[in-house]
């Protein structure tokens, strides 16, 4: 439940919240379930706790790492009064594509460390890998507009007078977001449609009746007409002859000479325009951090150069793999990173360490475990819930299955789409939907509907609504907390170590060295991965075709599947915010990354720790952390 609901704006949204009227132009534009938009926006942004899980540093500038949703993120930061000055945000296009993370099996640190390290070629056809999703791109036009929508006017709500926003989008849906910003920040406060063009990644499948697509759109706009600009130059191929300009009475004007000729100089630099060719992270590229929806540190070097000053805040709602908090570090502002998935915070963690940044990093708490991210959980819930059978001919824009009941027959199931945060609460203006439009189509045999929620504003309220407006039916409506039922599935790795004290040249350190270690969400990917893969070479044999296939093999100690281990001398309490004072990070290749600095060192299956550890805090390869006290 919410601690409170935030305000967007004092006088929230006079003649503002409207998806269906654009009075400039006298046309229709009708999203389907805008007047939903408008009541939740008028409710206000959902506040909801959220606590501290680890500092980086002393963190002097309150820089800020938060796991959660855009509008509670907002909602937080509205609550603290902290305005930023600049935000950058690349959200999902809407492009109808499944994202997904190559999640790779570590090298054995018990074979490893037999091997001369001096002559050790890594083969990269070695690696073993497989996919996890990571978030779905998949809505349809409404429900992302209106998604859209509600976190463009969060987002508003906590820019300074003088900030800037910058939205990349691509042509799936950027014509349609564009208008909503027209809306939201007003037409006067447009700025720039800015082309990023590369010339090394294609964004649409080659067709001989198609143009290539090569380009994204970065939509710029102001939140008032006095914000930060800077103009930016770039280096000219080739030096140019012009005339020099200056300023008379406030007019540009020729240079000219005492005899009046016109005064040449020499430029080897240009002003940069709005088409940006900037090419794309080659998979070679050292920023490149295995991050499918990754943009280069050039692109973002240019829009904090260009909207924001040294010391200004810089936000990324759609943080992604950190790509701004880093640059906006290493430009000298201050940064907020958010992301609902974990991938991405951790992803970001370790990439604002190795760039030696201070932050704090922040959790939400929604009343939700989301496992990884989103879309996994909605896939995990038709298997968490009992007897839920998806296999049914009810309509899926409802439901998500039904569960048999002897007493009461078939009973459809509701659940709530976490992908779209704006159905988390269940209210009058939902249910009456499910009553409405649901209810009636389900036929006399269904005698009773099972409601999932996982917020209600009031439940006796609610149950109230039902009493009064469920007239049309016989069918009986029951609200169960879906929270309950994520609560009670979450099985954490286990490990065995040993610690001990070590000499390492002339000082003396613990070291604590993994022994085991099971991961049961990791073994079970791996081997459905498994059983896939050798399904389709098996069919791939039975109709004479050439077909191979190596499984995946994890050693009995299970040490492939860690991916990051930390220790905590400082705090001793399982739940206490984290303080690394050591950490080891195991590349694909087998390398360590050792308190931030890359090494060509093999694991060896050992974290050391100048003080004694109180803690161990280990992260599997699909992400998932686990904290033991020592």
């Amino acid at each position: 439940m919410a601690v409170r609901y935030i305000p967007y704006y004092p006088d929230t949204l006079e003649g503002q919240a409207r998806l269906d009227n654009f009075v400039r132009t006298s046309r229709m534009l009708f999203y389907k379930d805008n007047n939903q938009v408008k009541t939740r926006i008028q409710r206000g942004m959902p506040l909801y706790e959220v606590t501290e899980s680890e500092t980086v540093g002393t963190n002097p500038d309150g820089n800020i790492v938060m796991h959660g949703e855009c509008l509670s993120t907002c909602a937080y930061l509205k609550d603290k009064g902290i305005e930023i000055d600049l935000v950058y945000i690349d959200p999902p296009f809407a492009s109808g594509a499944d994202y997904a993370k190559k999640i790779y099996v570590r090298r054995n640190p018990l074979v490893q460390k037999a091997i001369n390290e001096a002559e050790q070629q890594l083969d990269n056809s070695d690696m073993q890998e497989f996919e996890e999703k990571m978030y779905g791109d998949i809505w349809d036009k409404e429900r992302y507009l209106n998604w859209m929508y509600e976190n463009l006017m969060a987002i508003k709500s906590v820019m300074s007078d003088t900030a800037s926003i910058y939205v990349h989008l691509d042509y799936h849906i950027g014509h349609y977001v564009k208008i909503l910003m027209d809306e939201i920040f007003g037409e006067e406060n447009f700025r720039n449609e800015i082309i990023w063009y590369y010339t090394n990644k294609m964004t649409g499948s080659p067709s001989p009746h198609d143009f290539v697509c090569e380009h994204d759109t970065i939509f710029r706009y102001s939140k008032t007409d006095q914000y930060h600009y800077t103009l930016i130059k770039e280096e000219r191929e080739d030096a140019v002859k012009q005339s020099k300009r200056i300023k008379v009475d406030g007019k540009n004007m020729r240079a000219r000479d005492e005899d009046g000729n016109i005064i040449y100089e020499i430029s080897t630099e240009k002003n940069i325009k709005d088409v940006w060719q900037i090419p794309f992270i080659a998979s070679t590229d050292s920023q490149r951090v295995d991050y499918s929806t990754q943009k280069p540190e050039a692109l973002l070097e240019r829009i904090i150069n260009a909207s924001s000053n040294e010391d200004m805040l810089v936000a990324d709602f759609f943080g992604g793999s950190g790509v701004t908090a880093a640059v906006a570090h290493k430009l000298g502002r201050k940064f907020v990173h958010n992301d609902v998935n974990i991938n991405s915070i951790q992803t970001a963690r370790d990439r604002l360490v190795s760039a030696g940044a201070e932050f704090t990093m922040m959790e939400v708490r929604d009343g939700v475990r989301l496992f990884r991210n989103p879309v996994q959980t909605m896939e995990k819930l038709v298997r968490l819930i009992p007897g839920l059978n998806t296999e049914t001919n009810l309509d899926k824009r409802f439901w998500a299955g039904s569960i048999y009941d002897s007493q009461k027959g078939k009973m459809p199931v509701y659940l709530p789409n976490l992908m779209d945060s704006s159905s988390r609460v269940m209210d009058k203006t939902e249910m009456n939907h499910i009553i409405r439009e649901a209810l009636p189509d389900l036929g006399n045999d269904v005698k009773q509907i099972v409601v999932y929620y996982i917020d209600v504003e009031d439940i006796e309220e609610l149950r109230q609504f039902i009493h009064d407006e469920n007239t049309q039916t016989d069918i009986a409506i029951e609200l169960r907390d879906l929270k309950q039922v994520l609560d009670d599935v979450v099985i954490e790795d286990k490990a065995t170590w040993e610690m001990s004290q070590v000499q390492v040249e002339l000082f003396t350190k613990w070291q604590i060295k993994m022994l085991t270690f099971h991961s049961d969400y990791v073994m079970k990917k791996i081997e459905a991965f498994n059983l896939i893969g050798d399904q389709q070479h098996q069919k791939k044999l039975a109709n004479n075709k050439k077909s191979t296939f190596k499984p995946i093999k994890i050693s009995d100690e299970g040490l492939e599947c860690i991916e990051w281990l930390s220790v905590d001398c400082t705090n001793a309490q399982k739940d206490a915010p984290w303080h690394s004072d050591a950490e080891v990070k195991i590349d694909k290749t087998g390398t360590v990354t050792v308190n931030g600095t890359k090494t060509r060192t093999l694991w060896d299956a050992t974290i050391q720790s100048d003080e004694k550890p109180l803690r161990l805090k280990v992260r599997n390869i699909c992400g998932d952390e686990v904290v033991f006290v020592l």
